[in-house]
């Protein structure tokens, strides 16, 4: 038997390495998804063998993430129940894609994963990999009564890994597990369960990675320009870059300032509560940008045509539905509102704030000889808003005649 591993060199696939191989006696290859994670996928091959794996694959697939799957969520506008900016959500397609692409080139019988049982990836990563290759058989150990016997907990896994000479960055003094990739880092599991515990006090700073803490932000503030091209940055500053450069440049700046921490009580897709803590530096200036953007290029009734579909297009992208065809279409018609969102949007950043201090668009929608109250003459005519107003008010009126007061008035 021949399984490929989705691996991250962390507490869990590198315990799954070995079990796998035991377990099945199979031929194991693994793969990681250099989705941005920098630092992290160094010596992944090394230890992935040493760990028992015939053969590695780390895949460098930063650009594809940016451009593909980033930036199109970005499009969007999207948030997950009004706060998560859906960095760990938005990395499980591209990853599903890639660890079918070389399952079926290695002629695979089976693809793993080291999601847990409880959590939103095992489903994601199980949806991407049924709308791709829906032949290919799934092995989920979480959803496995023996692993889950051997490994009850975290200190289990732990234990397992000092045995076997295994190094990883989780460890007795450092209880919670980590995801990383070029848009956010989240944090979850261990102290982090308690969602009364406060994860900022001194003796945890050390646990973000990519932002100071805006109390140590510098005191002096940073503007920034961004310019638009239908709906996405291609320059900052005037320089242009790529979308995985924007991101890098983005996350430097926001990380500097303290942009982008995120601490939530979410719903997860299979019906719990979970507590998570997240860093978005960069994403959460592009998207602060990107929605000023859209405000002085978009049509009203097409901007709040979008926004009424954002948080299902939200909802879809957590739950793991980008390959479904209800999110295809979506986009579809998100990327068509995008074809004037064209400009430069100007920001002041500020010990974890962002301020909007300026917009300008060659396809811009306001015009300022409308909009001023000095008398300035323009197509709109005051006397015009009598009429508009009285049949505004038509139904109101006939309620409160036949009726009588609305309550509470």
């Amino acid at each position: 038997m021949k399984i490929v591993l989705a691996y991250s060199g962390g507490l869990d696939t590198s315990v799954l390495v070995s079990w796998l191989k035991e377990h099945y006696s199979a031929e194991i290859i693994t793969f990681a998804a250099d989705v941005g994670q920098e630092e992290e996928l160094n010596g992944l091959e090394e230890k992935a063998k040493a760990t028992g794996a015939a053969k590695h694959y780390t895949l460098d697939l930063v650009d594809e993430f940016a451009s593909d799957f980033i930036f199109p969520m970005m499009r969007a506008n999207a948030i997950y129940e009004g706060q998560y900016l859906l960095g760990t959500s938005i990395a499980r397609p591209l990853i599903a894609k890639a660890h079918v692409d070389i399952a079926l080139k290695e002629g695979a019988d089976a693809v793993a994963h080291g999601a847990t049982g409880k959590g939103n990836d095992q489903v994601r990563f199980e949806l991407g990999y049924a709308a791709l290759a829906p032949n290919l058989q799934i092995i989920s150990p979480w959803r496995m009564s023996v692993f889950r016997d051997a490994f009850p907990g975290r200190s289990e896994m732990i234990d397992y890994c000092k045995t076997h000479q295994i190094d990883v960055e989780a460890s007795a003094s450092k209880p919670y597990s980590m995801d990383r990739n070029l848009l956010h880092i989240s944090y979850e599991a261990g102290i982090l369960e308690d969602p009364w515990f406060d994860p900022t006090v001194e003796s945890n700073k050390a646990m973000y990675k990519l932002t100071v803490d805006p109390e140590d932000a510098p005191d002096v503030a940073d503007y920034v320009e961004l310019d638009f091209e239908k709906g996405d940055c291609v320059a900052i500053n005037g320089t242009a870059y790529n979308p995985a450069d924007v991101m890098r440049q983005l996350n430097a700046l926001a990380g500097k300032h303290g942009i982008g921490r995120v601490d939530l009580i979410e719903n997860r897709f299979v019906g719990m509560k979970s507590r998570g803590v997240y860093e978005t530096p960069g994403g959460t200036i592009l998207l602060q940008a990107h929605r000023n953007m859209e405000s002085i290029t978009m049509d009203r009734e097409l901007m709040h045509l979008r926004d009424s579909l954002i948080p299902k297009y939200a909802q879809l992208v957590y739950n793991g539905f980008w390959y479904a065809p209800e999110r295809e279409a979506l986009q579809a018609l998100i990327d068509e509102s995008q074809k004037s969102v064209s400009g430069t949007v100007r920001l002041k950043l500020y010990k974890g704030t962002i301020t909007t201090v300026g917009r300008k668009s060659p396809y811009s929608l306001y015009d300022e000889d409308i909009a001023s109250m000095e008398g300035v003459e323009s197509d709109y005519n005051p006397d015009d808003a009598s009429g508009f107003i009285r049949l505004n008010a038509l139904r109101l009126r006939r309620r409160a005649l036949s009726q009588g007061k609305p309550k509470g008035a």
